[in-house]
């Protein structure tokens, strides 16, 4: 059975989690995969998605003509950017597992995808293998929004199925339906007073925010499918302030569009009507960050990814997800698009891990499935 390199990928997992990867300051990481893609004969282009978001770089795509007529067209995706802390990772190697020394993440989210695609493109190379047209796509701040990819150019997108290798399960996992997701930030608007000489002539919105909270009877896991969390409340100036103002923000996510709407307007009006029947003022911001997705599970975009299952002896797991990706705008642009995992796990944490088995696997897994286009 074909076997990755895995001194050259682990190697090249080392190098690149080193690198600084903060959101919208991505130039450095993309500068050098734009280097390893024109070495293995890639053209490469640049988005303006970094000038839209403020940042100092742009989706890197990168695009190889196929050498075998009528094989799949086939985008493999990644993201440049991780969570902080990030860069600078020093990477801690036992008993066959990766950690971080503690201080950063790992950026196994999501460098582990982008190891595993450079070294599928590598392997078809080294034996000279049939393929498709082939499209690779690392994209910026996918983190805090998937705004990288809700920002591309959409006339780049050239493929019949995607794949981005971004899924906490080990190599096999074939993510085929994830949430929407709305975003939702309440102001409550109260009026200030001296809390000592004269707190009955204020409107005190951190106590009118917590009725408006506690009036919601539905949050964390609603039901399979479907979330709410209320993640952020900030006010207040001082103790000796009745404060004016409060803000809380929070998120409402379901694989059911019908669901999601419900959700969110009963999320959002639950805690507007009750702080303006308490004396309040209210301002709100709603925003749909992604649509969910969900993809049937005899589409093509699955049987490519179960037959490279099949090719290196993988359980294929077929499932959904209850986070956002890059994946969601992909699918919502015209290209189907599954999650592959990679082995991630405690994602966002300095304890992050991602064992060297998953790490080389991710890698066959992206190659089976160039195989398996061409077949």
């Amino acid at each position: 059975m074909r076997e990755v390199n895995k001194e050259r990928m682990l190697a090249e997992f080392k190098e690149i989690v080193a690198i600084p990867c903060h959101g919208r300051q991505e130039r450095v990481v993309a500068d050098v995969l734009y280097k390893k893609l024109e070495e293995l004969g890639f053209s490469i282009k640049e988005d303006d998605a970094g000038e839209k978001l403020g940042g100092n770089c742009g989706n890197v795509w990168a695009f190889l003509p196929g050498n075998k007529p009528g094989a799949k067209r086939i985008l493999l995706s990644a993201h440049m950017d991780g969570v902080e802390p990030c860069g600078g990772t020093t990477v801690i190697q036992k008993d066959g597992v990766l950690y971080s020394d503690g201080t950063t993440i790992l950026a196994g989210d999501d460098k582990s995808g982008v190891v595993g695609i450079l070294e599928a493109l590598r392997m078809l190379k080294e034996d000279n293998a049939e393929h498709g047209d082939i499209q690779v796509l690392f994209t910026i701040c996918e983190e805090g929004g998937v705004n990288g990819s809700r920002c591309m150019n959409k006339a780049f997108l050239d493929s019949d199925v995607a794949y981005a290798l971004d899924g906490e399960g080990a190599p096999g996992e074939i993510v085929v339906g994830a949430p929407g997701q709305y975003y939702y930030k309440i102001g409550i608007h109260g009026k200030k007073a001296h809390g000592g000489v004269e707190p009955e002539k204020g409107i005190n919105s951190i106590m009118i925010a917590a009725k408006a909270l506690a009036a919601v009877k539905r949050y964390g896991r609603i039901d399979e499918e479907t979330t709410c969390n209320i993640g952020i409340i900030h006010g207040g100036e001082a103790t000796n302030i009745v404060p004016d103002l409060v803000e809380i923000q929070g998120d409402v996510r379901s694989r059911n569009p019908q669901k999601l709407e419900a959700l969110r307007d009963e999320v959002v009006n639950t805690i507007c009507e009750t702080a303006e029947a308490c004396g309040a003022k209210v301002t709100k911001e709603v925003v749909l960050r992604y649509n969910p997705f969900y993809i049937e599970k005899d589409q093509l975009v699955v049987t490519l990814a179960e037959r490279a299952c099949e090719m290196f002896g993988f359980t294929p797991d077929v499932t959904q997800t209850g986070g956002g990706s890059d994946a969601n705008f992909i699918n919502a642009y015209g290209v189907p698009c599954a999650i592959l995992g990679t082995g991630m796990s405690n994602v966002h944490t300095v304890e992050e891990f991602l064992k060297e088995e998953d790490l080389y696997n991710s890698a066959l897994m992206a190659y089976g499935i160039l195989l398996a286009a061409a077949e």
